[in-house]
């Protein structure tokens, strides 16, 4: 019980942070809205995604715990592995990203969990960078600090509207620019990627335990 506590109070913290941010209207197609957001003491942008998606929400969670499957859709990911399974809706992976040259690739071990709140059905999967698990390796630089967050709201038969959002400090040296220029185009091709991937027959008539549809 206190494990859960400590995490949904993570959650909300993360959230009342990403709500104060100042977010400005970036890039807007195929229904997608993607916003970045200045941080305060960072030069490196946040992102914030909105967007309906044509799935239930055991399918959407489905293919965010499918971590093998990453690759497919996420923009710039390169490998993604399961470290450790903790239970059905919590788990650790780790990612390797693919920068453009000059610069390095960026890897990170990821925890995520899945919590629904048993009384508006909201579904919330939370995904922050934490140390070890992964020896750091040659030529590749470790993201210590990056807080992700999807919150899953089902709006109607079939459609969940999807606000995600996104803060990392990638380290290492890596021009500003570059960071938000990735930051800026790379969520719109992995969101549309995930419109694709959610079409597939494994996610199609998927019925999580943990997850009330």
């Amino acid at each position: 019980m206190l494990r859960i506590l400590t995490a949904l109070f993570i959650i909300t913290q993360t959230t009342i942070a990403f709500a104060q941010t100042d977010w400005k209207l970036k890039n807007e197609k195929d229904g997608i809205k993607v916003y970045v957001g200045a941080v305060p003491d960072s030069k490196f942008k946040a992102i914030k995604v909105e967007c309906e998606l044509n799935s239930t929400l055991s399918q959407l969670v489905k293919v965010l715990l499918d971590i093998k499957t990453c690759p497919e859709w996420v923009d710039h990911t390169k490998s993604c592995t399961l470290v450790k399974q903790v239970s059905p809706s919590e788990l650790y992976y780790y990612s390797e990203i693919n920068i453009p040259w000059p610069a390095q690739n960026r890897d990170f071990v990821a925890h995520l969990t899945v919590h629904q709140n048993p009384e508006n059905k909201i579904v919330t999967v939370d995904g922050p960078a934490v140390e070890g698990f992964v020896p750091e390796k040659d030529g590749v630089v470790r993201v210590h600090s990056s807080k992700g967050l999807w919150i899953l709201t089902a709006i109607k038969k079939d459609v969940v509207k999807v606000v995600y959002t996104l803060q990392t400090d990638p380290g290492g040296a890596i021009p500003a620019w570059l960071v938000n220029m990735l930051v800026a185009s790379g969520p719109m091709k992995s969101f549309q990627a995930l419109k694709v991937q959610l079409k597939k027959s494994v996610y199609q008539h998927v019925q999580l335990d943990f997850i009330k549809d």
